[in-house]
């Protein structure tokens, strides 16, 4: 039994797929996410961890936040981020996987 899909869902659905994929089409962000997908991180551990420079940092979390990929919280001075339940999660769960895995 197959099923038919409304048209118009579809290409919402499509629309939203795209748009996901420009988002996660920069390695910067990919190597954000790919942290983020493990464990919450605050900004200056993720600034060690990739090597990524403060101003490149913020403007690809500033990114990942407008999207909604990412969440924050607050602790003190700090901020922490962790990637948001969703589509971007399982996306990079299947990336991680295949690239970032001890197989990779």
């Amino acid at each position: 039994m197959s099923v038919t899909i409304d048209l118009a869902t579809m290409h919402q659905s499509a629309e939203a797929a795209s748009r996901l994929m420009r988002v996660l089409a920069n390695a910067d962000r990919l190597m954000l996410l790919c942290q983020l997908t493990q464990h919450e991180l605050c900004v200056s551990e993720l600034e060690e961890m990739l090597d990524i420079r403060q101003p490149t940092l913020s403007q690809q979390l500033t990114v990942l936040r407008e999207e909604g990929l990412v969440t924050t919280r607050r602790e003190g001075k700090k901020i922490y981020y962790q990637i948001a339940p969703g589509p971007a999660l399982a996306v990079m769960q299947v990336l991680y996987q295949q690239f970032c895995g001890a197989e990779a």
